[in-house]
This record gives C-alpha cells, sequence and structure tokens, in this order.
C-alpha cells in the first residue's frame, strides 16, 4: 500500500447514500451543509469508497474531528491512520496549530488515536439528559 496516494476527497452530494450506511442519523439537511461548506471527506481508496472524515472548526482556530469512520469490512487495514495522517497534513497546511477529536471511553478507537500521538484532554458527561451515553473523551494533538 502507497503510504503517499491521497485517500480524502471531498464529499459530493452523490455521497449522501453511503455517509448515511455508516451514520444512519445523518440527514440530507447537515449533510449538504457539510458538502457544501467543504466540512467532510470521503475516505476512498483506488476509487473504492471505504470510510468517512467529517469535522468542523472551532472557535475559527481548531479543527475537530467529529466522525471518522471505517466501514466494518475495511477496518485494520491502516486506512483509519492514512487518513488522521492526511488530515493533519491538510490542517497544517492551513497554519492550524491543533486538531481535536473526541471518542467514547468505552470505543477501542482512543487506543489509535494515542498511538498517533493525541493525548487526553478532558471528559465530558451526558448523563441524565436526552443523550444519555458512555463519557465522551476529549483528544488533542499539536501539529
Amino acid at each position: 500500500m502507497d503510504e503517499n496516494i491521497t485517500i480524502l476527497r471531498y464529499m459530493k452530494l452523490d455521497d449522501f447514500a453511503f455517509v448515511r450506511r455508516l451514520l444512519p442519523r445523518m440527514s440530507l439537511g447537515i449533510f449538504e451543509k457539510m458538502e457544501k461548506g467543504n466540512f467532510g471527506y470521503i475516505v476512498e481508496e483506488k476509487g473504492v469508497k471505504k470510510g468517512i472524515l467529517l469535522f468542523t472548526i472551532l472557535w475559527e482556530k481548531i479543527p475537530f474531528i467529529q466522525h471518522l469512520i471505517i466501514d466494518e469490512k475495511e477496518r485494520n487495514k491502516g486506512l483509519g491512520t492514512r487518513a488522521l495522517k492526511e488530515f493533519e497534513e491538510k490542517m497544517r497546511k492551513q497554519n492550524f496549530k491543533i486538531v481535536m477529536l473526541s471518542t467514547q471511553v468505552d470505543e477501542k478507537a482512543q487506543f489509535l488515536y494515542r498511538k498517533l500521538g493525541y493525548i487526553d484532554n478532558g471528559v465530558f458527561f451526558l448523563e441524565n439528559s436526552p443523550f444519555d451515553q458512555p463519557a465522551e473523551l476529549f483528544l488533542k494533538k499539536m501539529l
């Protein structure tokens, strides 16, 4: 696998069904806003869609990855790592100094993020709310 091949491309409107398959709660309205603002990438290899990376910019200065989802049958092949590294490089070229992301404390993704240099940066609890779930772990990486 060539590490230098670009695997992120901006989402297009015809990617909605794929994104919705990986993230069923995604509405068409939110998808269209992300697509128009270039806040979403398709993780693609040799023209085949394999995942998504969705993000926003906090306070006009911190890229925050909302979702990095690799299709289940494509996991453990290095795509998530390559997508993160490529995203970080894109943000570095735009003069951002830090990237943040989050994951639930019961998800394995946190171990990949730490392996790639992300450090814990706090926890957010949603118990007793309409979004009751395990704690959300925030991580950051200086670029």
